[in-house]
């Protein structure tokens, strides 16, 4: 039977129904649930998945690397070359251009946009001496790469994602701009839509000439592995078409194991050119005198090559999938031809990205903390915080327990469309 799209409604009609979810949505306030969505954590189901390599090392293990190094000591400040080689493969570079650090790519990131802030790429003068410095920030995406170009002061710009990467029209337009000094990417599976970068978006990236020589694309390669079906995405190496190029300055990558191992205790990976990896090398000596080799080493015991890590990977889809799926049901079954809410089926990563009615975000996000869930805030994917059409919700499925995910999306959905009526009855 066709579902009536609330749009259609008559305003009898939508006063009826919103009597009818006042008073489910009152019955779920009752229950009293207190259920946390807000970030896409691992469950402690994955959790226990990597257990078994806290027994990989003790009193009596060998802790000499493969080059000799004793990994309880100072050095090796590129990180275990077993290490390197294991995430060129995963990040498709060569393990000369890695560097495998501590347990947080977001860190690196950080360190890098820092090392840029008062240093310098290119040898031109450091960004936090120039006139003014943009970031392009696609849109919706990560709130925690924008937050770090909010933090060191940058004019963000927001670019509009599409099924095939960010538009690409409006990024080699805006780096005609020489203020434009980098773009944030989550290239396969992106937060949080769950999107793979088209080959087309990744050769046009490869091809950009930005008018600012110390420009740079921070490729967020987070999700690299972590696919949800048995064909998964497939993402062009940026690093090939940047070599065809010649442009192989131009990006710098990211990669962790922190949803492959633990988030708290992973190993995290940058890759980049040569000439970058110099100055960042340079930034870094300053800084440390070396990685926790121990943990490295622990890892590479744990996953010596990318059958075990695809092994791994698929421990981790059998808990989570699942998650998946009970989130697309629930939004089909109670969503679904109603003309007030869309979403993303992604094939990997950690998200669904749900778009409401527009100027029912907020509001979706305050009913279901009023009735004790709590969801990624209302704007958190967009630049600053703000959505402009107060429509995007980011949906993290992966940490709760499925009997309390299908709790969830049964008082999400219902939020969803008294929210709606809401603002349809204010027309």
């Amino acid at each position: 039977m066709r579902k009536l799209n609330y749009c259609e409604m008559s305003e009898e009609q939508l006063k009826l129904k919103k009597a009818d979810l006042e008073e489910r949505y009152a019955a779920f306030k009752a229950r009293g649930l207190k259920l946390n969505m807000a970030r896409g954590k691992p469950s402690t189901k994955q959790l226990e998945l990597s257990m078994p390599m806290l027994d990989l090392l003790n009193s009596s293990s060998q802790l000499v690397s493969s080059t000799g190094d004793d990994c309880r000591n100072y050095g090796v400040a590129d990180g275990l070359p077993e290490l390197r080689e294991l995430f060129a493969q995963m990040m498709g570079l060569e393990a000369g251009n890695i560097i495998v650090g501590g347990n947080s790519s977001l860190n690196m990131m950080f360190d890098t946009i820092s090392c840029a802030m008062t240093h310098g790429f290119s040898d031109c003068k450091p960004w936090g001496r120039q006139n003014c410095v943009k970031f392009l920030c696609p849109a919706p995406g990560y709130d925690r790469h924008f937050a770090i170009s909010e933090y060191f002061g940058m004019e963000l710009i927001a670019v509009p994602m599409t099924p095939e990467g960010p538009d690409m029209d409006l990024v080699e337009e805006y780096v005609k701009d020489p203020c434009v000094k980098g773009i944030w990417c989550v290239p396969k599976y992106s937060n949080p839509q769950g999107y793979t970068y088209s080959d087309e978006t990744v050769r046009r990236f490869a091809a950009l000439k930005p008018a600012a020589a110390d420009f740079r694309i921070f490729w967020d390669n987070a999700y690299c592995v972590h696919d949800l079906t048995d064909c998964p995405e497939s993402l062009l190496s940026l690093w090939e078409e940047c070599r065809k190029n010649g442009s192989e300055d131009l990006p710098i990558f990211f990669a962790s194991s922190s949803k492959i191992t633990f988030p708290g205790a992973g190993v995290a990976a940058m890759g980049a050119s040569e000439a970058n990896l110099k100055e960042l090398r340079r930034h870094y000596s300053f800084q440390t005198i070396g990685p926790d080799k121990l943990n490295q080493l622990r890892h590479i015991y744990f996953l010596p090559n990318m059958e075990r890590v695809k092994e791994q990977m698929a421990h981790h889809r059998a808990i989570i999938a699942p998650k998946f799926e009970a989130v697309i049901r629930w939004l089909k079954k109670e969503l679904g031809g109603k003309g007030i809410a869309a979403w993303t089926e992604p094939n990997g990563g950690y998200f669904v990205s749900v778009d409401v009615l527009e100027g029912c975000a907020k509001r979706v996000v305050e009913l279901c903390k009023e009735a004790g869930v709590v969801l990624t805030g209302a704007g958190a994917t967009y630049p600053y915080g703000k959505d402009p059409q107060d429509s995007n919700i980011r949906v993290a499925p992966t940490y709760p327990p499925i009997e309390e995910l299908e709790l969830a999306m049964e008082l999400f959905c219902l939020s969803v469309e008294l929210a709606a009526v809401e603002k349809l009855l204010q027309k």
